[in-house]
């Protein structure tokens, strides 16, 4: 069968390559670019450039156009770059072409993503649920990488594949992707009976794009050792704990960061995950305050809770990481003052957008943990209150 990994090695120098066209400006591809450069960075890759083109549509073959090609070729020549990584998603000829023409291997955003989870997956079900996206992302572009294949091999005494092996591999795939499928059935059901088990508590979820800070939250709510460093998708397993707050028990759990562009096949694969955001009784939308784009962020991660059902749940919304916001945001010379108008601002702003449903922290610096508590605990009383009026024990 044809080999089609393409794992990134920590010694690959890599170029970033985006392309500007429709709806997507210079500024958001630039800013796409820099979150592929931090995926970069978290598959062991070193990024040396980034290059950027205009064009109104992708070229089918090619994606970019024969003048950036060229351009590209003669950089990766000149500085013994051995990886490309594109932005947007390439057919399987668009990525063989594309090889062809620079001379340097190639992968594109969802392969890159992919890469990492296969890295980070630890247990059975996050392993299964990886190697199914990875077929189902490889399967469409099977046709594509033997054209590749019959290209290079033609000539005296070497005959291309053929379409019999193409079919061969097609059908080997498609096997796999079945018995993939039923074994994460299996799981699912044991997954779901587990849930099930857990009986009349309240469930809480911890949601949020990738790397901003939920697993760290997660350990301070819990005081449980859960994996944190930071670097994206840290967390691919769902973490659930029970807590107790001033006698009333609930469940939290640490669940996988969402990200823009996230690989639709990854998206299913990992639905068994996705349900204990589904099954929730509250959400707790954790947001990196520091981060730029912090609001488009907060959209990418409300889009996926409307794509999965979880969106009508109850939420707060916890912004975190105020202490580099504070840094970023306040020159030294400005006037204490003048910051607390403008942090009362920001509080008021946000406290009207999620009707008062917001809490303000920092959790590598514990600032206003208490008070994180407190509303987390006074959502739950509610929950049960109105879920169990019976069960007086738990209010």
């Amino acid at each position: 069968m044809l080999d089609t990994n393409k794992k990134i090695h920590e010694e690959e120098n890599a170029i970033l390559v985006g392309l500007i066209y429709q709806r997507q400006t210079e500024a958001m591809v630039n800013e796409y670019l820099t979150e592929l450069a931090f995926l970069a960075e978290t598959a062991g890759a070193s990024v040396d450039k980034r290059f950027v083109q205009k064009l109104p549509k992708p070229d089918s073959r090619t994606f970019l156009g024969k003048g950036k090609l060229e351009e590209i070729k003669m950089y990766v020549q000149a500085k013994g770059i051995n990886l490309a990584i594109f932005d947007d998603e390439l057919t399987g000829a668009q990525i063989i072409n594309i090889e062809k023409a620079i001379g340097i291997k190639v992968i594109d955003r969802s392969d890159l993503i992919l890469d990492i989870f296969a890295r980070r997956a630890k247990t059975a079900q996050a392993k299964v649920q990886v190697e199914l996206a990875q077929y189902q992302y490889l399967l469409p572009r099977l046709k594509g990488m033997w054209q590749h294949l019959e290209r290079q091999g033609a000539g005296i005494g070497s005959r291309g594949p053929g379409e019999t092996e193409i079919e061969t591999d097609r059908r080997i795939v498609k096997d796999k992707i079945s018995l993939l499928k039923k074994r994460l059935s299996e799981i699912d059901k044991q997954s779901f009976t587990q849930r099930k088990e857990r009986g009349t508590y309240i469930r809480v979820a911890l949601v949020g794009y990738t790397n901003v800070g939920k697993s760290t939250l997660m350990n301070i709510l819990t005081k449980a050792d859960v994996f944190a460093e930071n670097k994206l998708f840290a967390t691919l397993d769902t973490t659930t704990r029970k807590v107790v707050y001033e006698q009333t028990p609930f469940l939290l759990s640490d669940t996988v960061g969402f990200i823009r562009k996230l690989p639709h096949h990854l998206v299913e694969s990992f639905k068994s995950t996705l349900d204990e955001v589904r099954e929730a009784d509250c959400l707790l939308h954790v947001v990196d305050i520091s981060h730029p784009a912090y609001e488009d962020q907060m959209g990418v991660v409300n889009k996926t809770l409307q794509d999965i059902g979880a969106f009508d749940k109850p939420i707060i919304t916890i912004f975190n990481k105020m202490d580099l916001y504070e840094k970023q945001t306040f020159d030294e010379w400005l006037d204490d003052s003048v910051k607390q108008e403008l942090l009362l601002d920001l509080h008021e702003r946000w406290q009207l957008a999620t009707h008062n449903n917001a809490v303000f922290v920092s959790a590598t610096e514990r600032r206003n943990i208490d008070s994180l508590r407190d509303t987390v605990l006074g959502k739950v009383k509610a929950l049960y209150e109105e879920r169990y009026p019976y069960l007086t024990d738990f209010y």
